[in-house]
């Protein structure tokens, strides 16, 4: 392992709390797939099967923010462990559900009751800016380091969740998601030592870390952003069934997300200068650029590699966002703030996927990938619109926080 990440990995307790999210975020990736592999399985009714996905996410959009909420007040794992246990339990109720045949309405409530499934990632990005607040250099390896898991979860996932489902019975998948879930949330929430400082009610004079208008703009171009993504997602199965080749479409967007993982382990090496919102408005312009040659695939090899390129500027961009939100979020709302980026990611899915799907029912799939072109080019016009609110600093009593962060940026070396 390269220097700078083994030099974030000496402080006590980070290899346990990674290792541990490492297992809790794999349901990320592989839930949403298993539903609806195995739904289409059993029923054969596709359409059901993408409603009950999308329902998971959405409800995950809106219960997330809340249960992180009261991580920042009561800690991680007060509140972790029964959202797990209940989300877990509502999983096994989808999948007995969906076994036995029962009626529609019964499998949209267990869908929408998983969805209190808490944001583990944002919870390991926590624990490390409590270790290394003050510390750009490293906290910038360390939030590069957790694209990079991020990513690798989202290249193996669906391939292990759509394998097991196909090959074994179709529960299989979710099944196994609901296991990591409860491995990765328990063995994260034993490890005290490295567990951030909860603040409670009092602490909170500010409300929701949405009130934050820098937050405000992220969470906003990530619902753009996570619209690029679904429809990129469906699209791109859409286009390899065409070519007669749907099995290979997973291999296709396992490129795009190694060139997102190559590209956040290289951004964890480099040593930054500058401004950070200056660096994101660049990444998400470079994230709406590079769906461009999508337009020209022809073929699934061309296509692979145009994503591959597409990849390379997802993770930076993350990263980026992930101190910004450090900069913007006082730290009594840091994990709802880190959580509220990732409900705008989950509900452009739904939108992006919802989009993309009805452009390719209307019109087919080389026309399916206008609808990422589209997201991206409203992805780079909110951050054109919003950057100057990224460039203002917090007026919080932990100070300054944007301003300290990017002095601090300035001196790395």
């Amino acid at each position: 392992m390269p220097s700078p990440y083994r030099a974030i990995f000496a402080a006590p307790g980070s290899k346990g709390f990674s290792a541990a999210g490492f297992f809790g975020r794999m349901p990320l990736s592989m839930m949403g797939i298993g539903i609806v592999t195995m739904i289409s399985q059993i029923t054969g009714r596709y359409g059901l099967a993408g409603a009950l996905a999308a329902t998971l996410a959405m409800s995950a959009a809106v219960l997330g923010p809340q249960i992180s909420r009261l991580v920042d007040r009561h800690g991680q794992a007060k509140v972790l462990r029964p959202a797990t246990l209940a989300s877990v339990a509502a999983v096994a109720g989808l999948l007995v559900c969906a076994q036995q045949d029962a009626a529609d309405w019964t499998l949209f409530v267990f869908s929408a009751a998983a969805g209190c499934v808490p944001s583990v990632g944002s919870m390991t990005r926590a624990r490390w800016a409590e270790i290394y607040r003050g510390s750009p250099r490293e906290l910038h390896t360390a939030y590069s380091w957790e694209s990079i898991v991020d990513e690798v979860c989202f290249i193996f996932g669906p391939i292990i969740s759509i394998g097991l489902s196909t090959a074994w019975f179709p529960e299989a998948g979710p099944l196994l998601a609901a296991a990591f879930l409860i491995v990765g949330v328990f063995w994260l929430t034993a490890q005290r030592a490295t567990e951030p400082v909860p603040h409670p009610r009092e602490h909170h004079t500010g409300g929701s870390a949405l009130r934050s208008p820098g937050l405000q703009v992220l969470v906003a171009t990530f619902v753009a952003t996570g619209a690029i993504f679904g429809a990129v997602d469906v699209v791109t199965v859409a286009f390899a069934e065409e070519q007669g080749h749907k099995a290979a479409a997973s291999l296709v967007l396992a490129v795009y997300a190694l060139g997102s993982c190559l590209a956040g382990a290289v951004f964890g090496l480099l040593h930054l200068k500058g401004s950070a919102s200056r660096r994101w408005l660049v990444g998400v312009c470079a994230m709406a650029v590079s769906m461009i040659p999508l337009q020209l695939a022809g073929n699934l090899p061309f296509l692979a590699v145009a994503l591959f390129v597409a990849g390379l500027s997802v993770a930076p961009t993350m990263v980026t966002t992930m101190a910004l939100i450090e900069a913007h979020v006082p730290r009594t709302n840091l994990t709802e703030g880190m959580t509220w980026t990732s409900t705008g990611l989950a509900v452009g899915v739904a939108l992006g996927s919802s989009a993309a799907g009805w452009v390719v029912d209307a019109s087919g799939a080389d026309a399916g990938y206008v609808v990422p072109a589209v997201a991206g080019a409203l992805a780079a016009a909110v951050a054109f619109l919003g950057y100057r609110r990224l460039r203002r600093p917090v007026p919080t009593r932990e100070g300054q926080r944007e301003r300290e962060y990017e002095d601090g940026a300035q001196h790395v070396a």
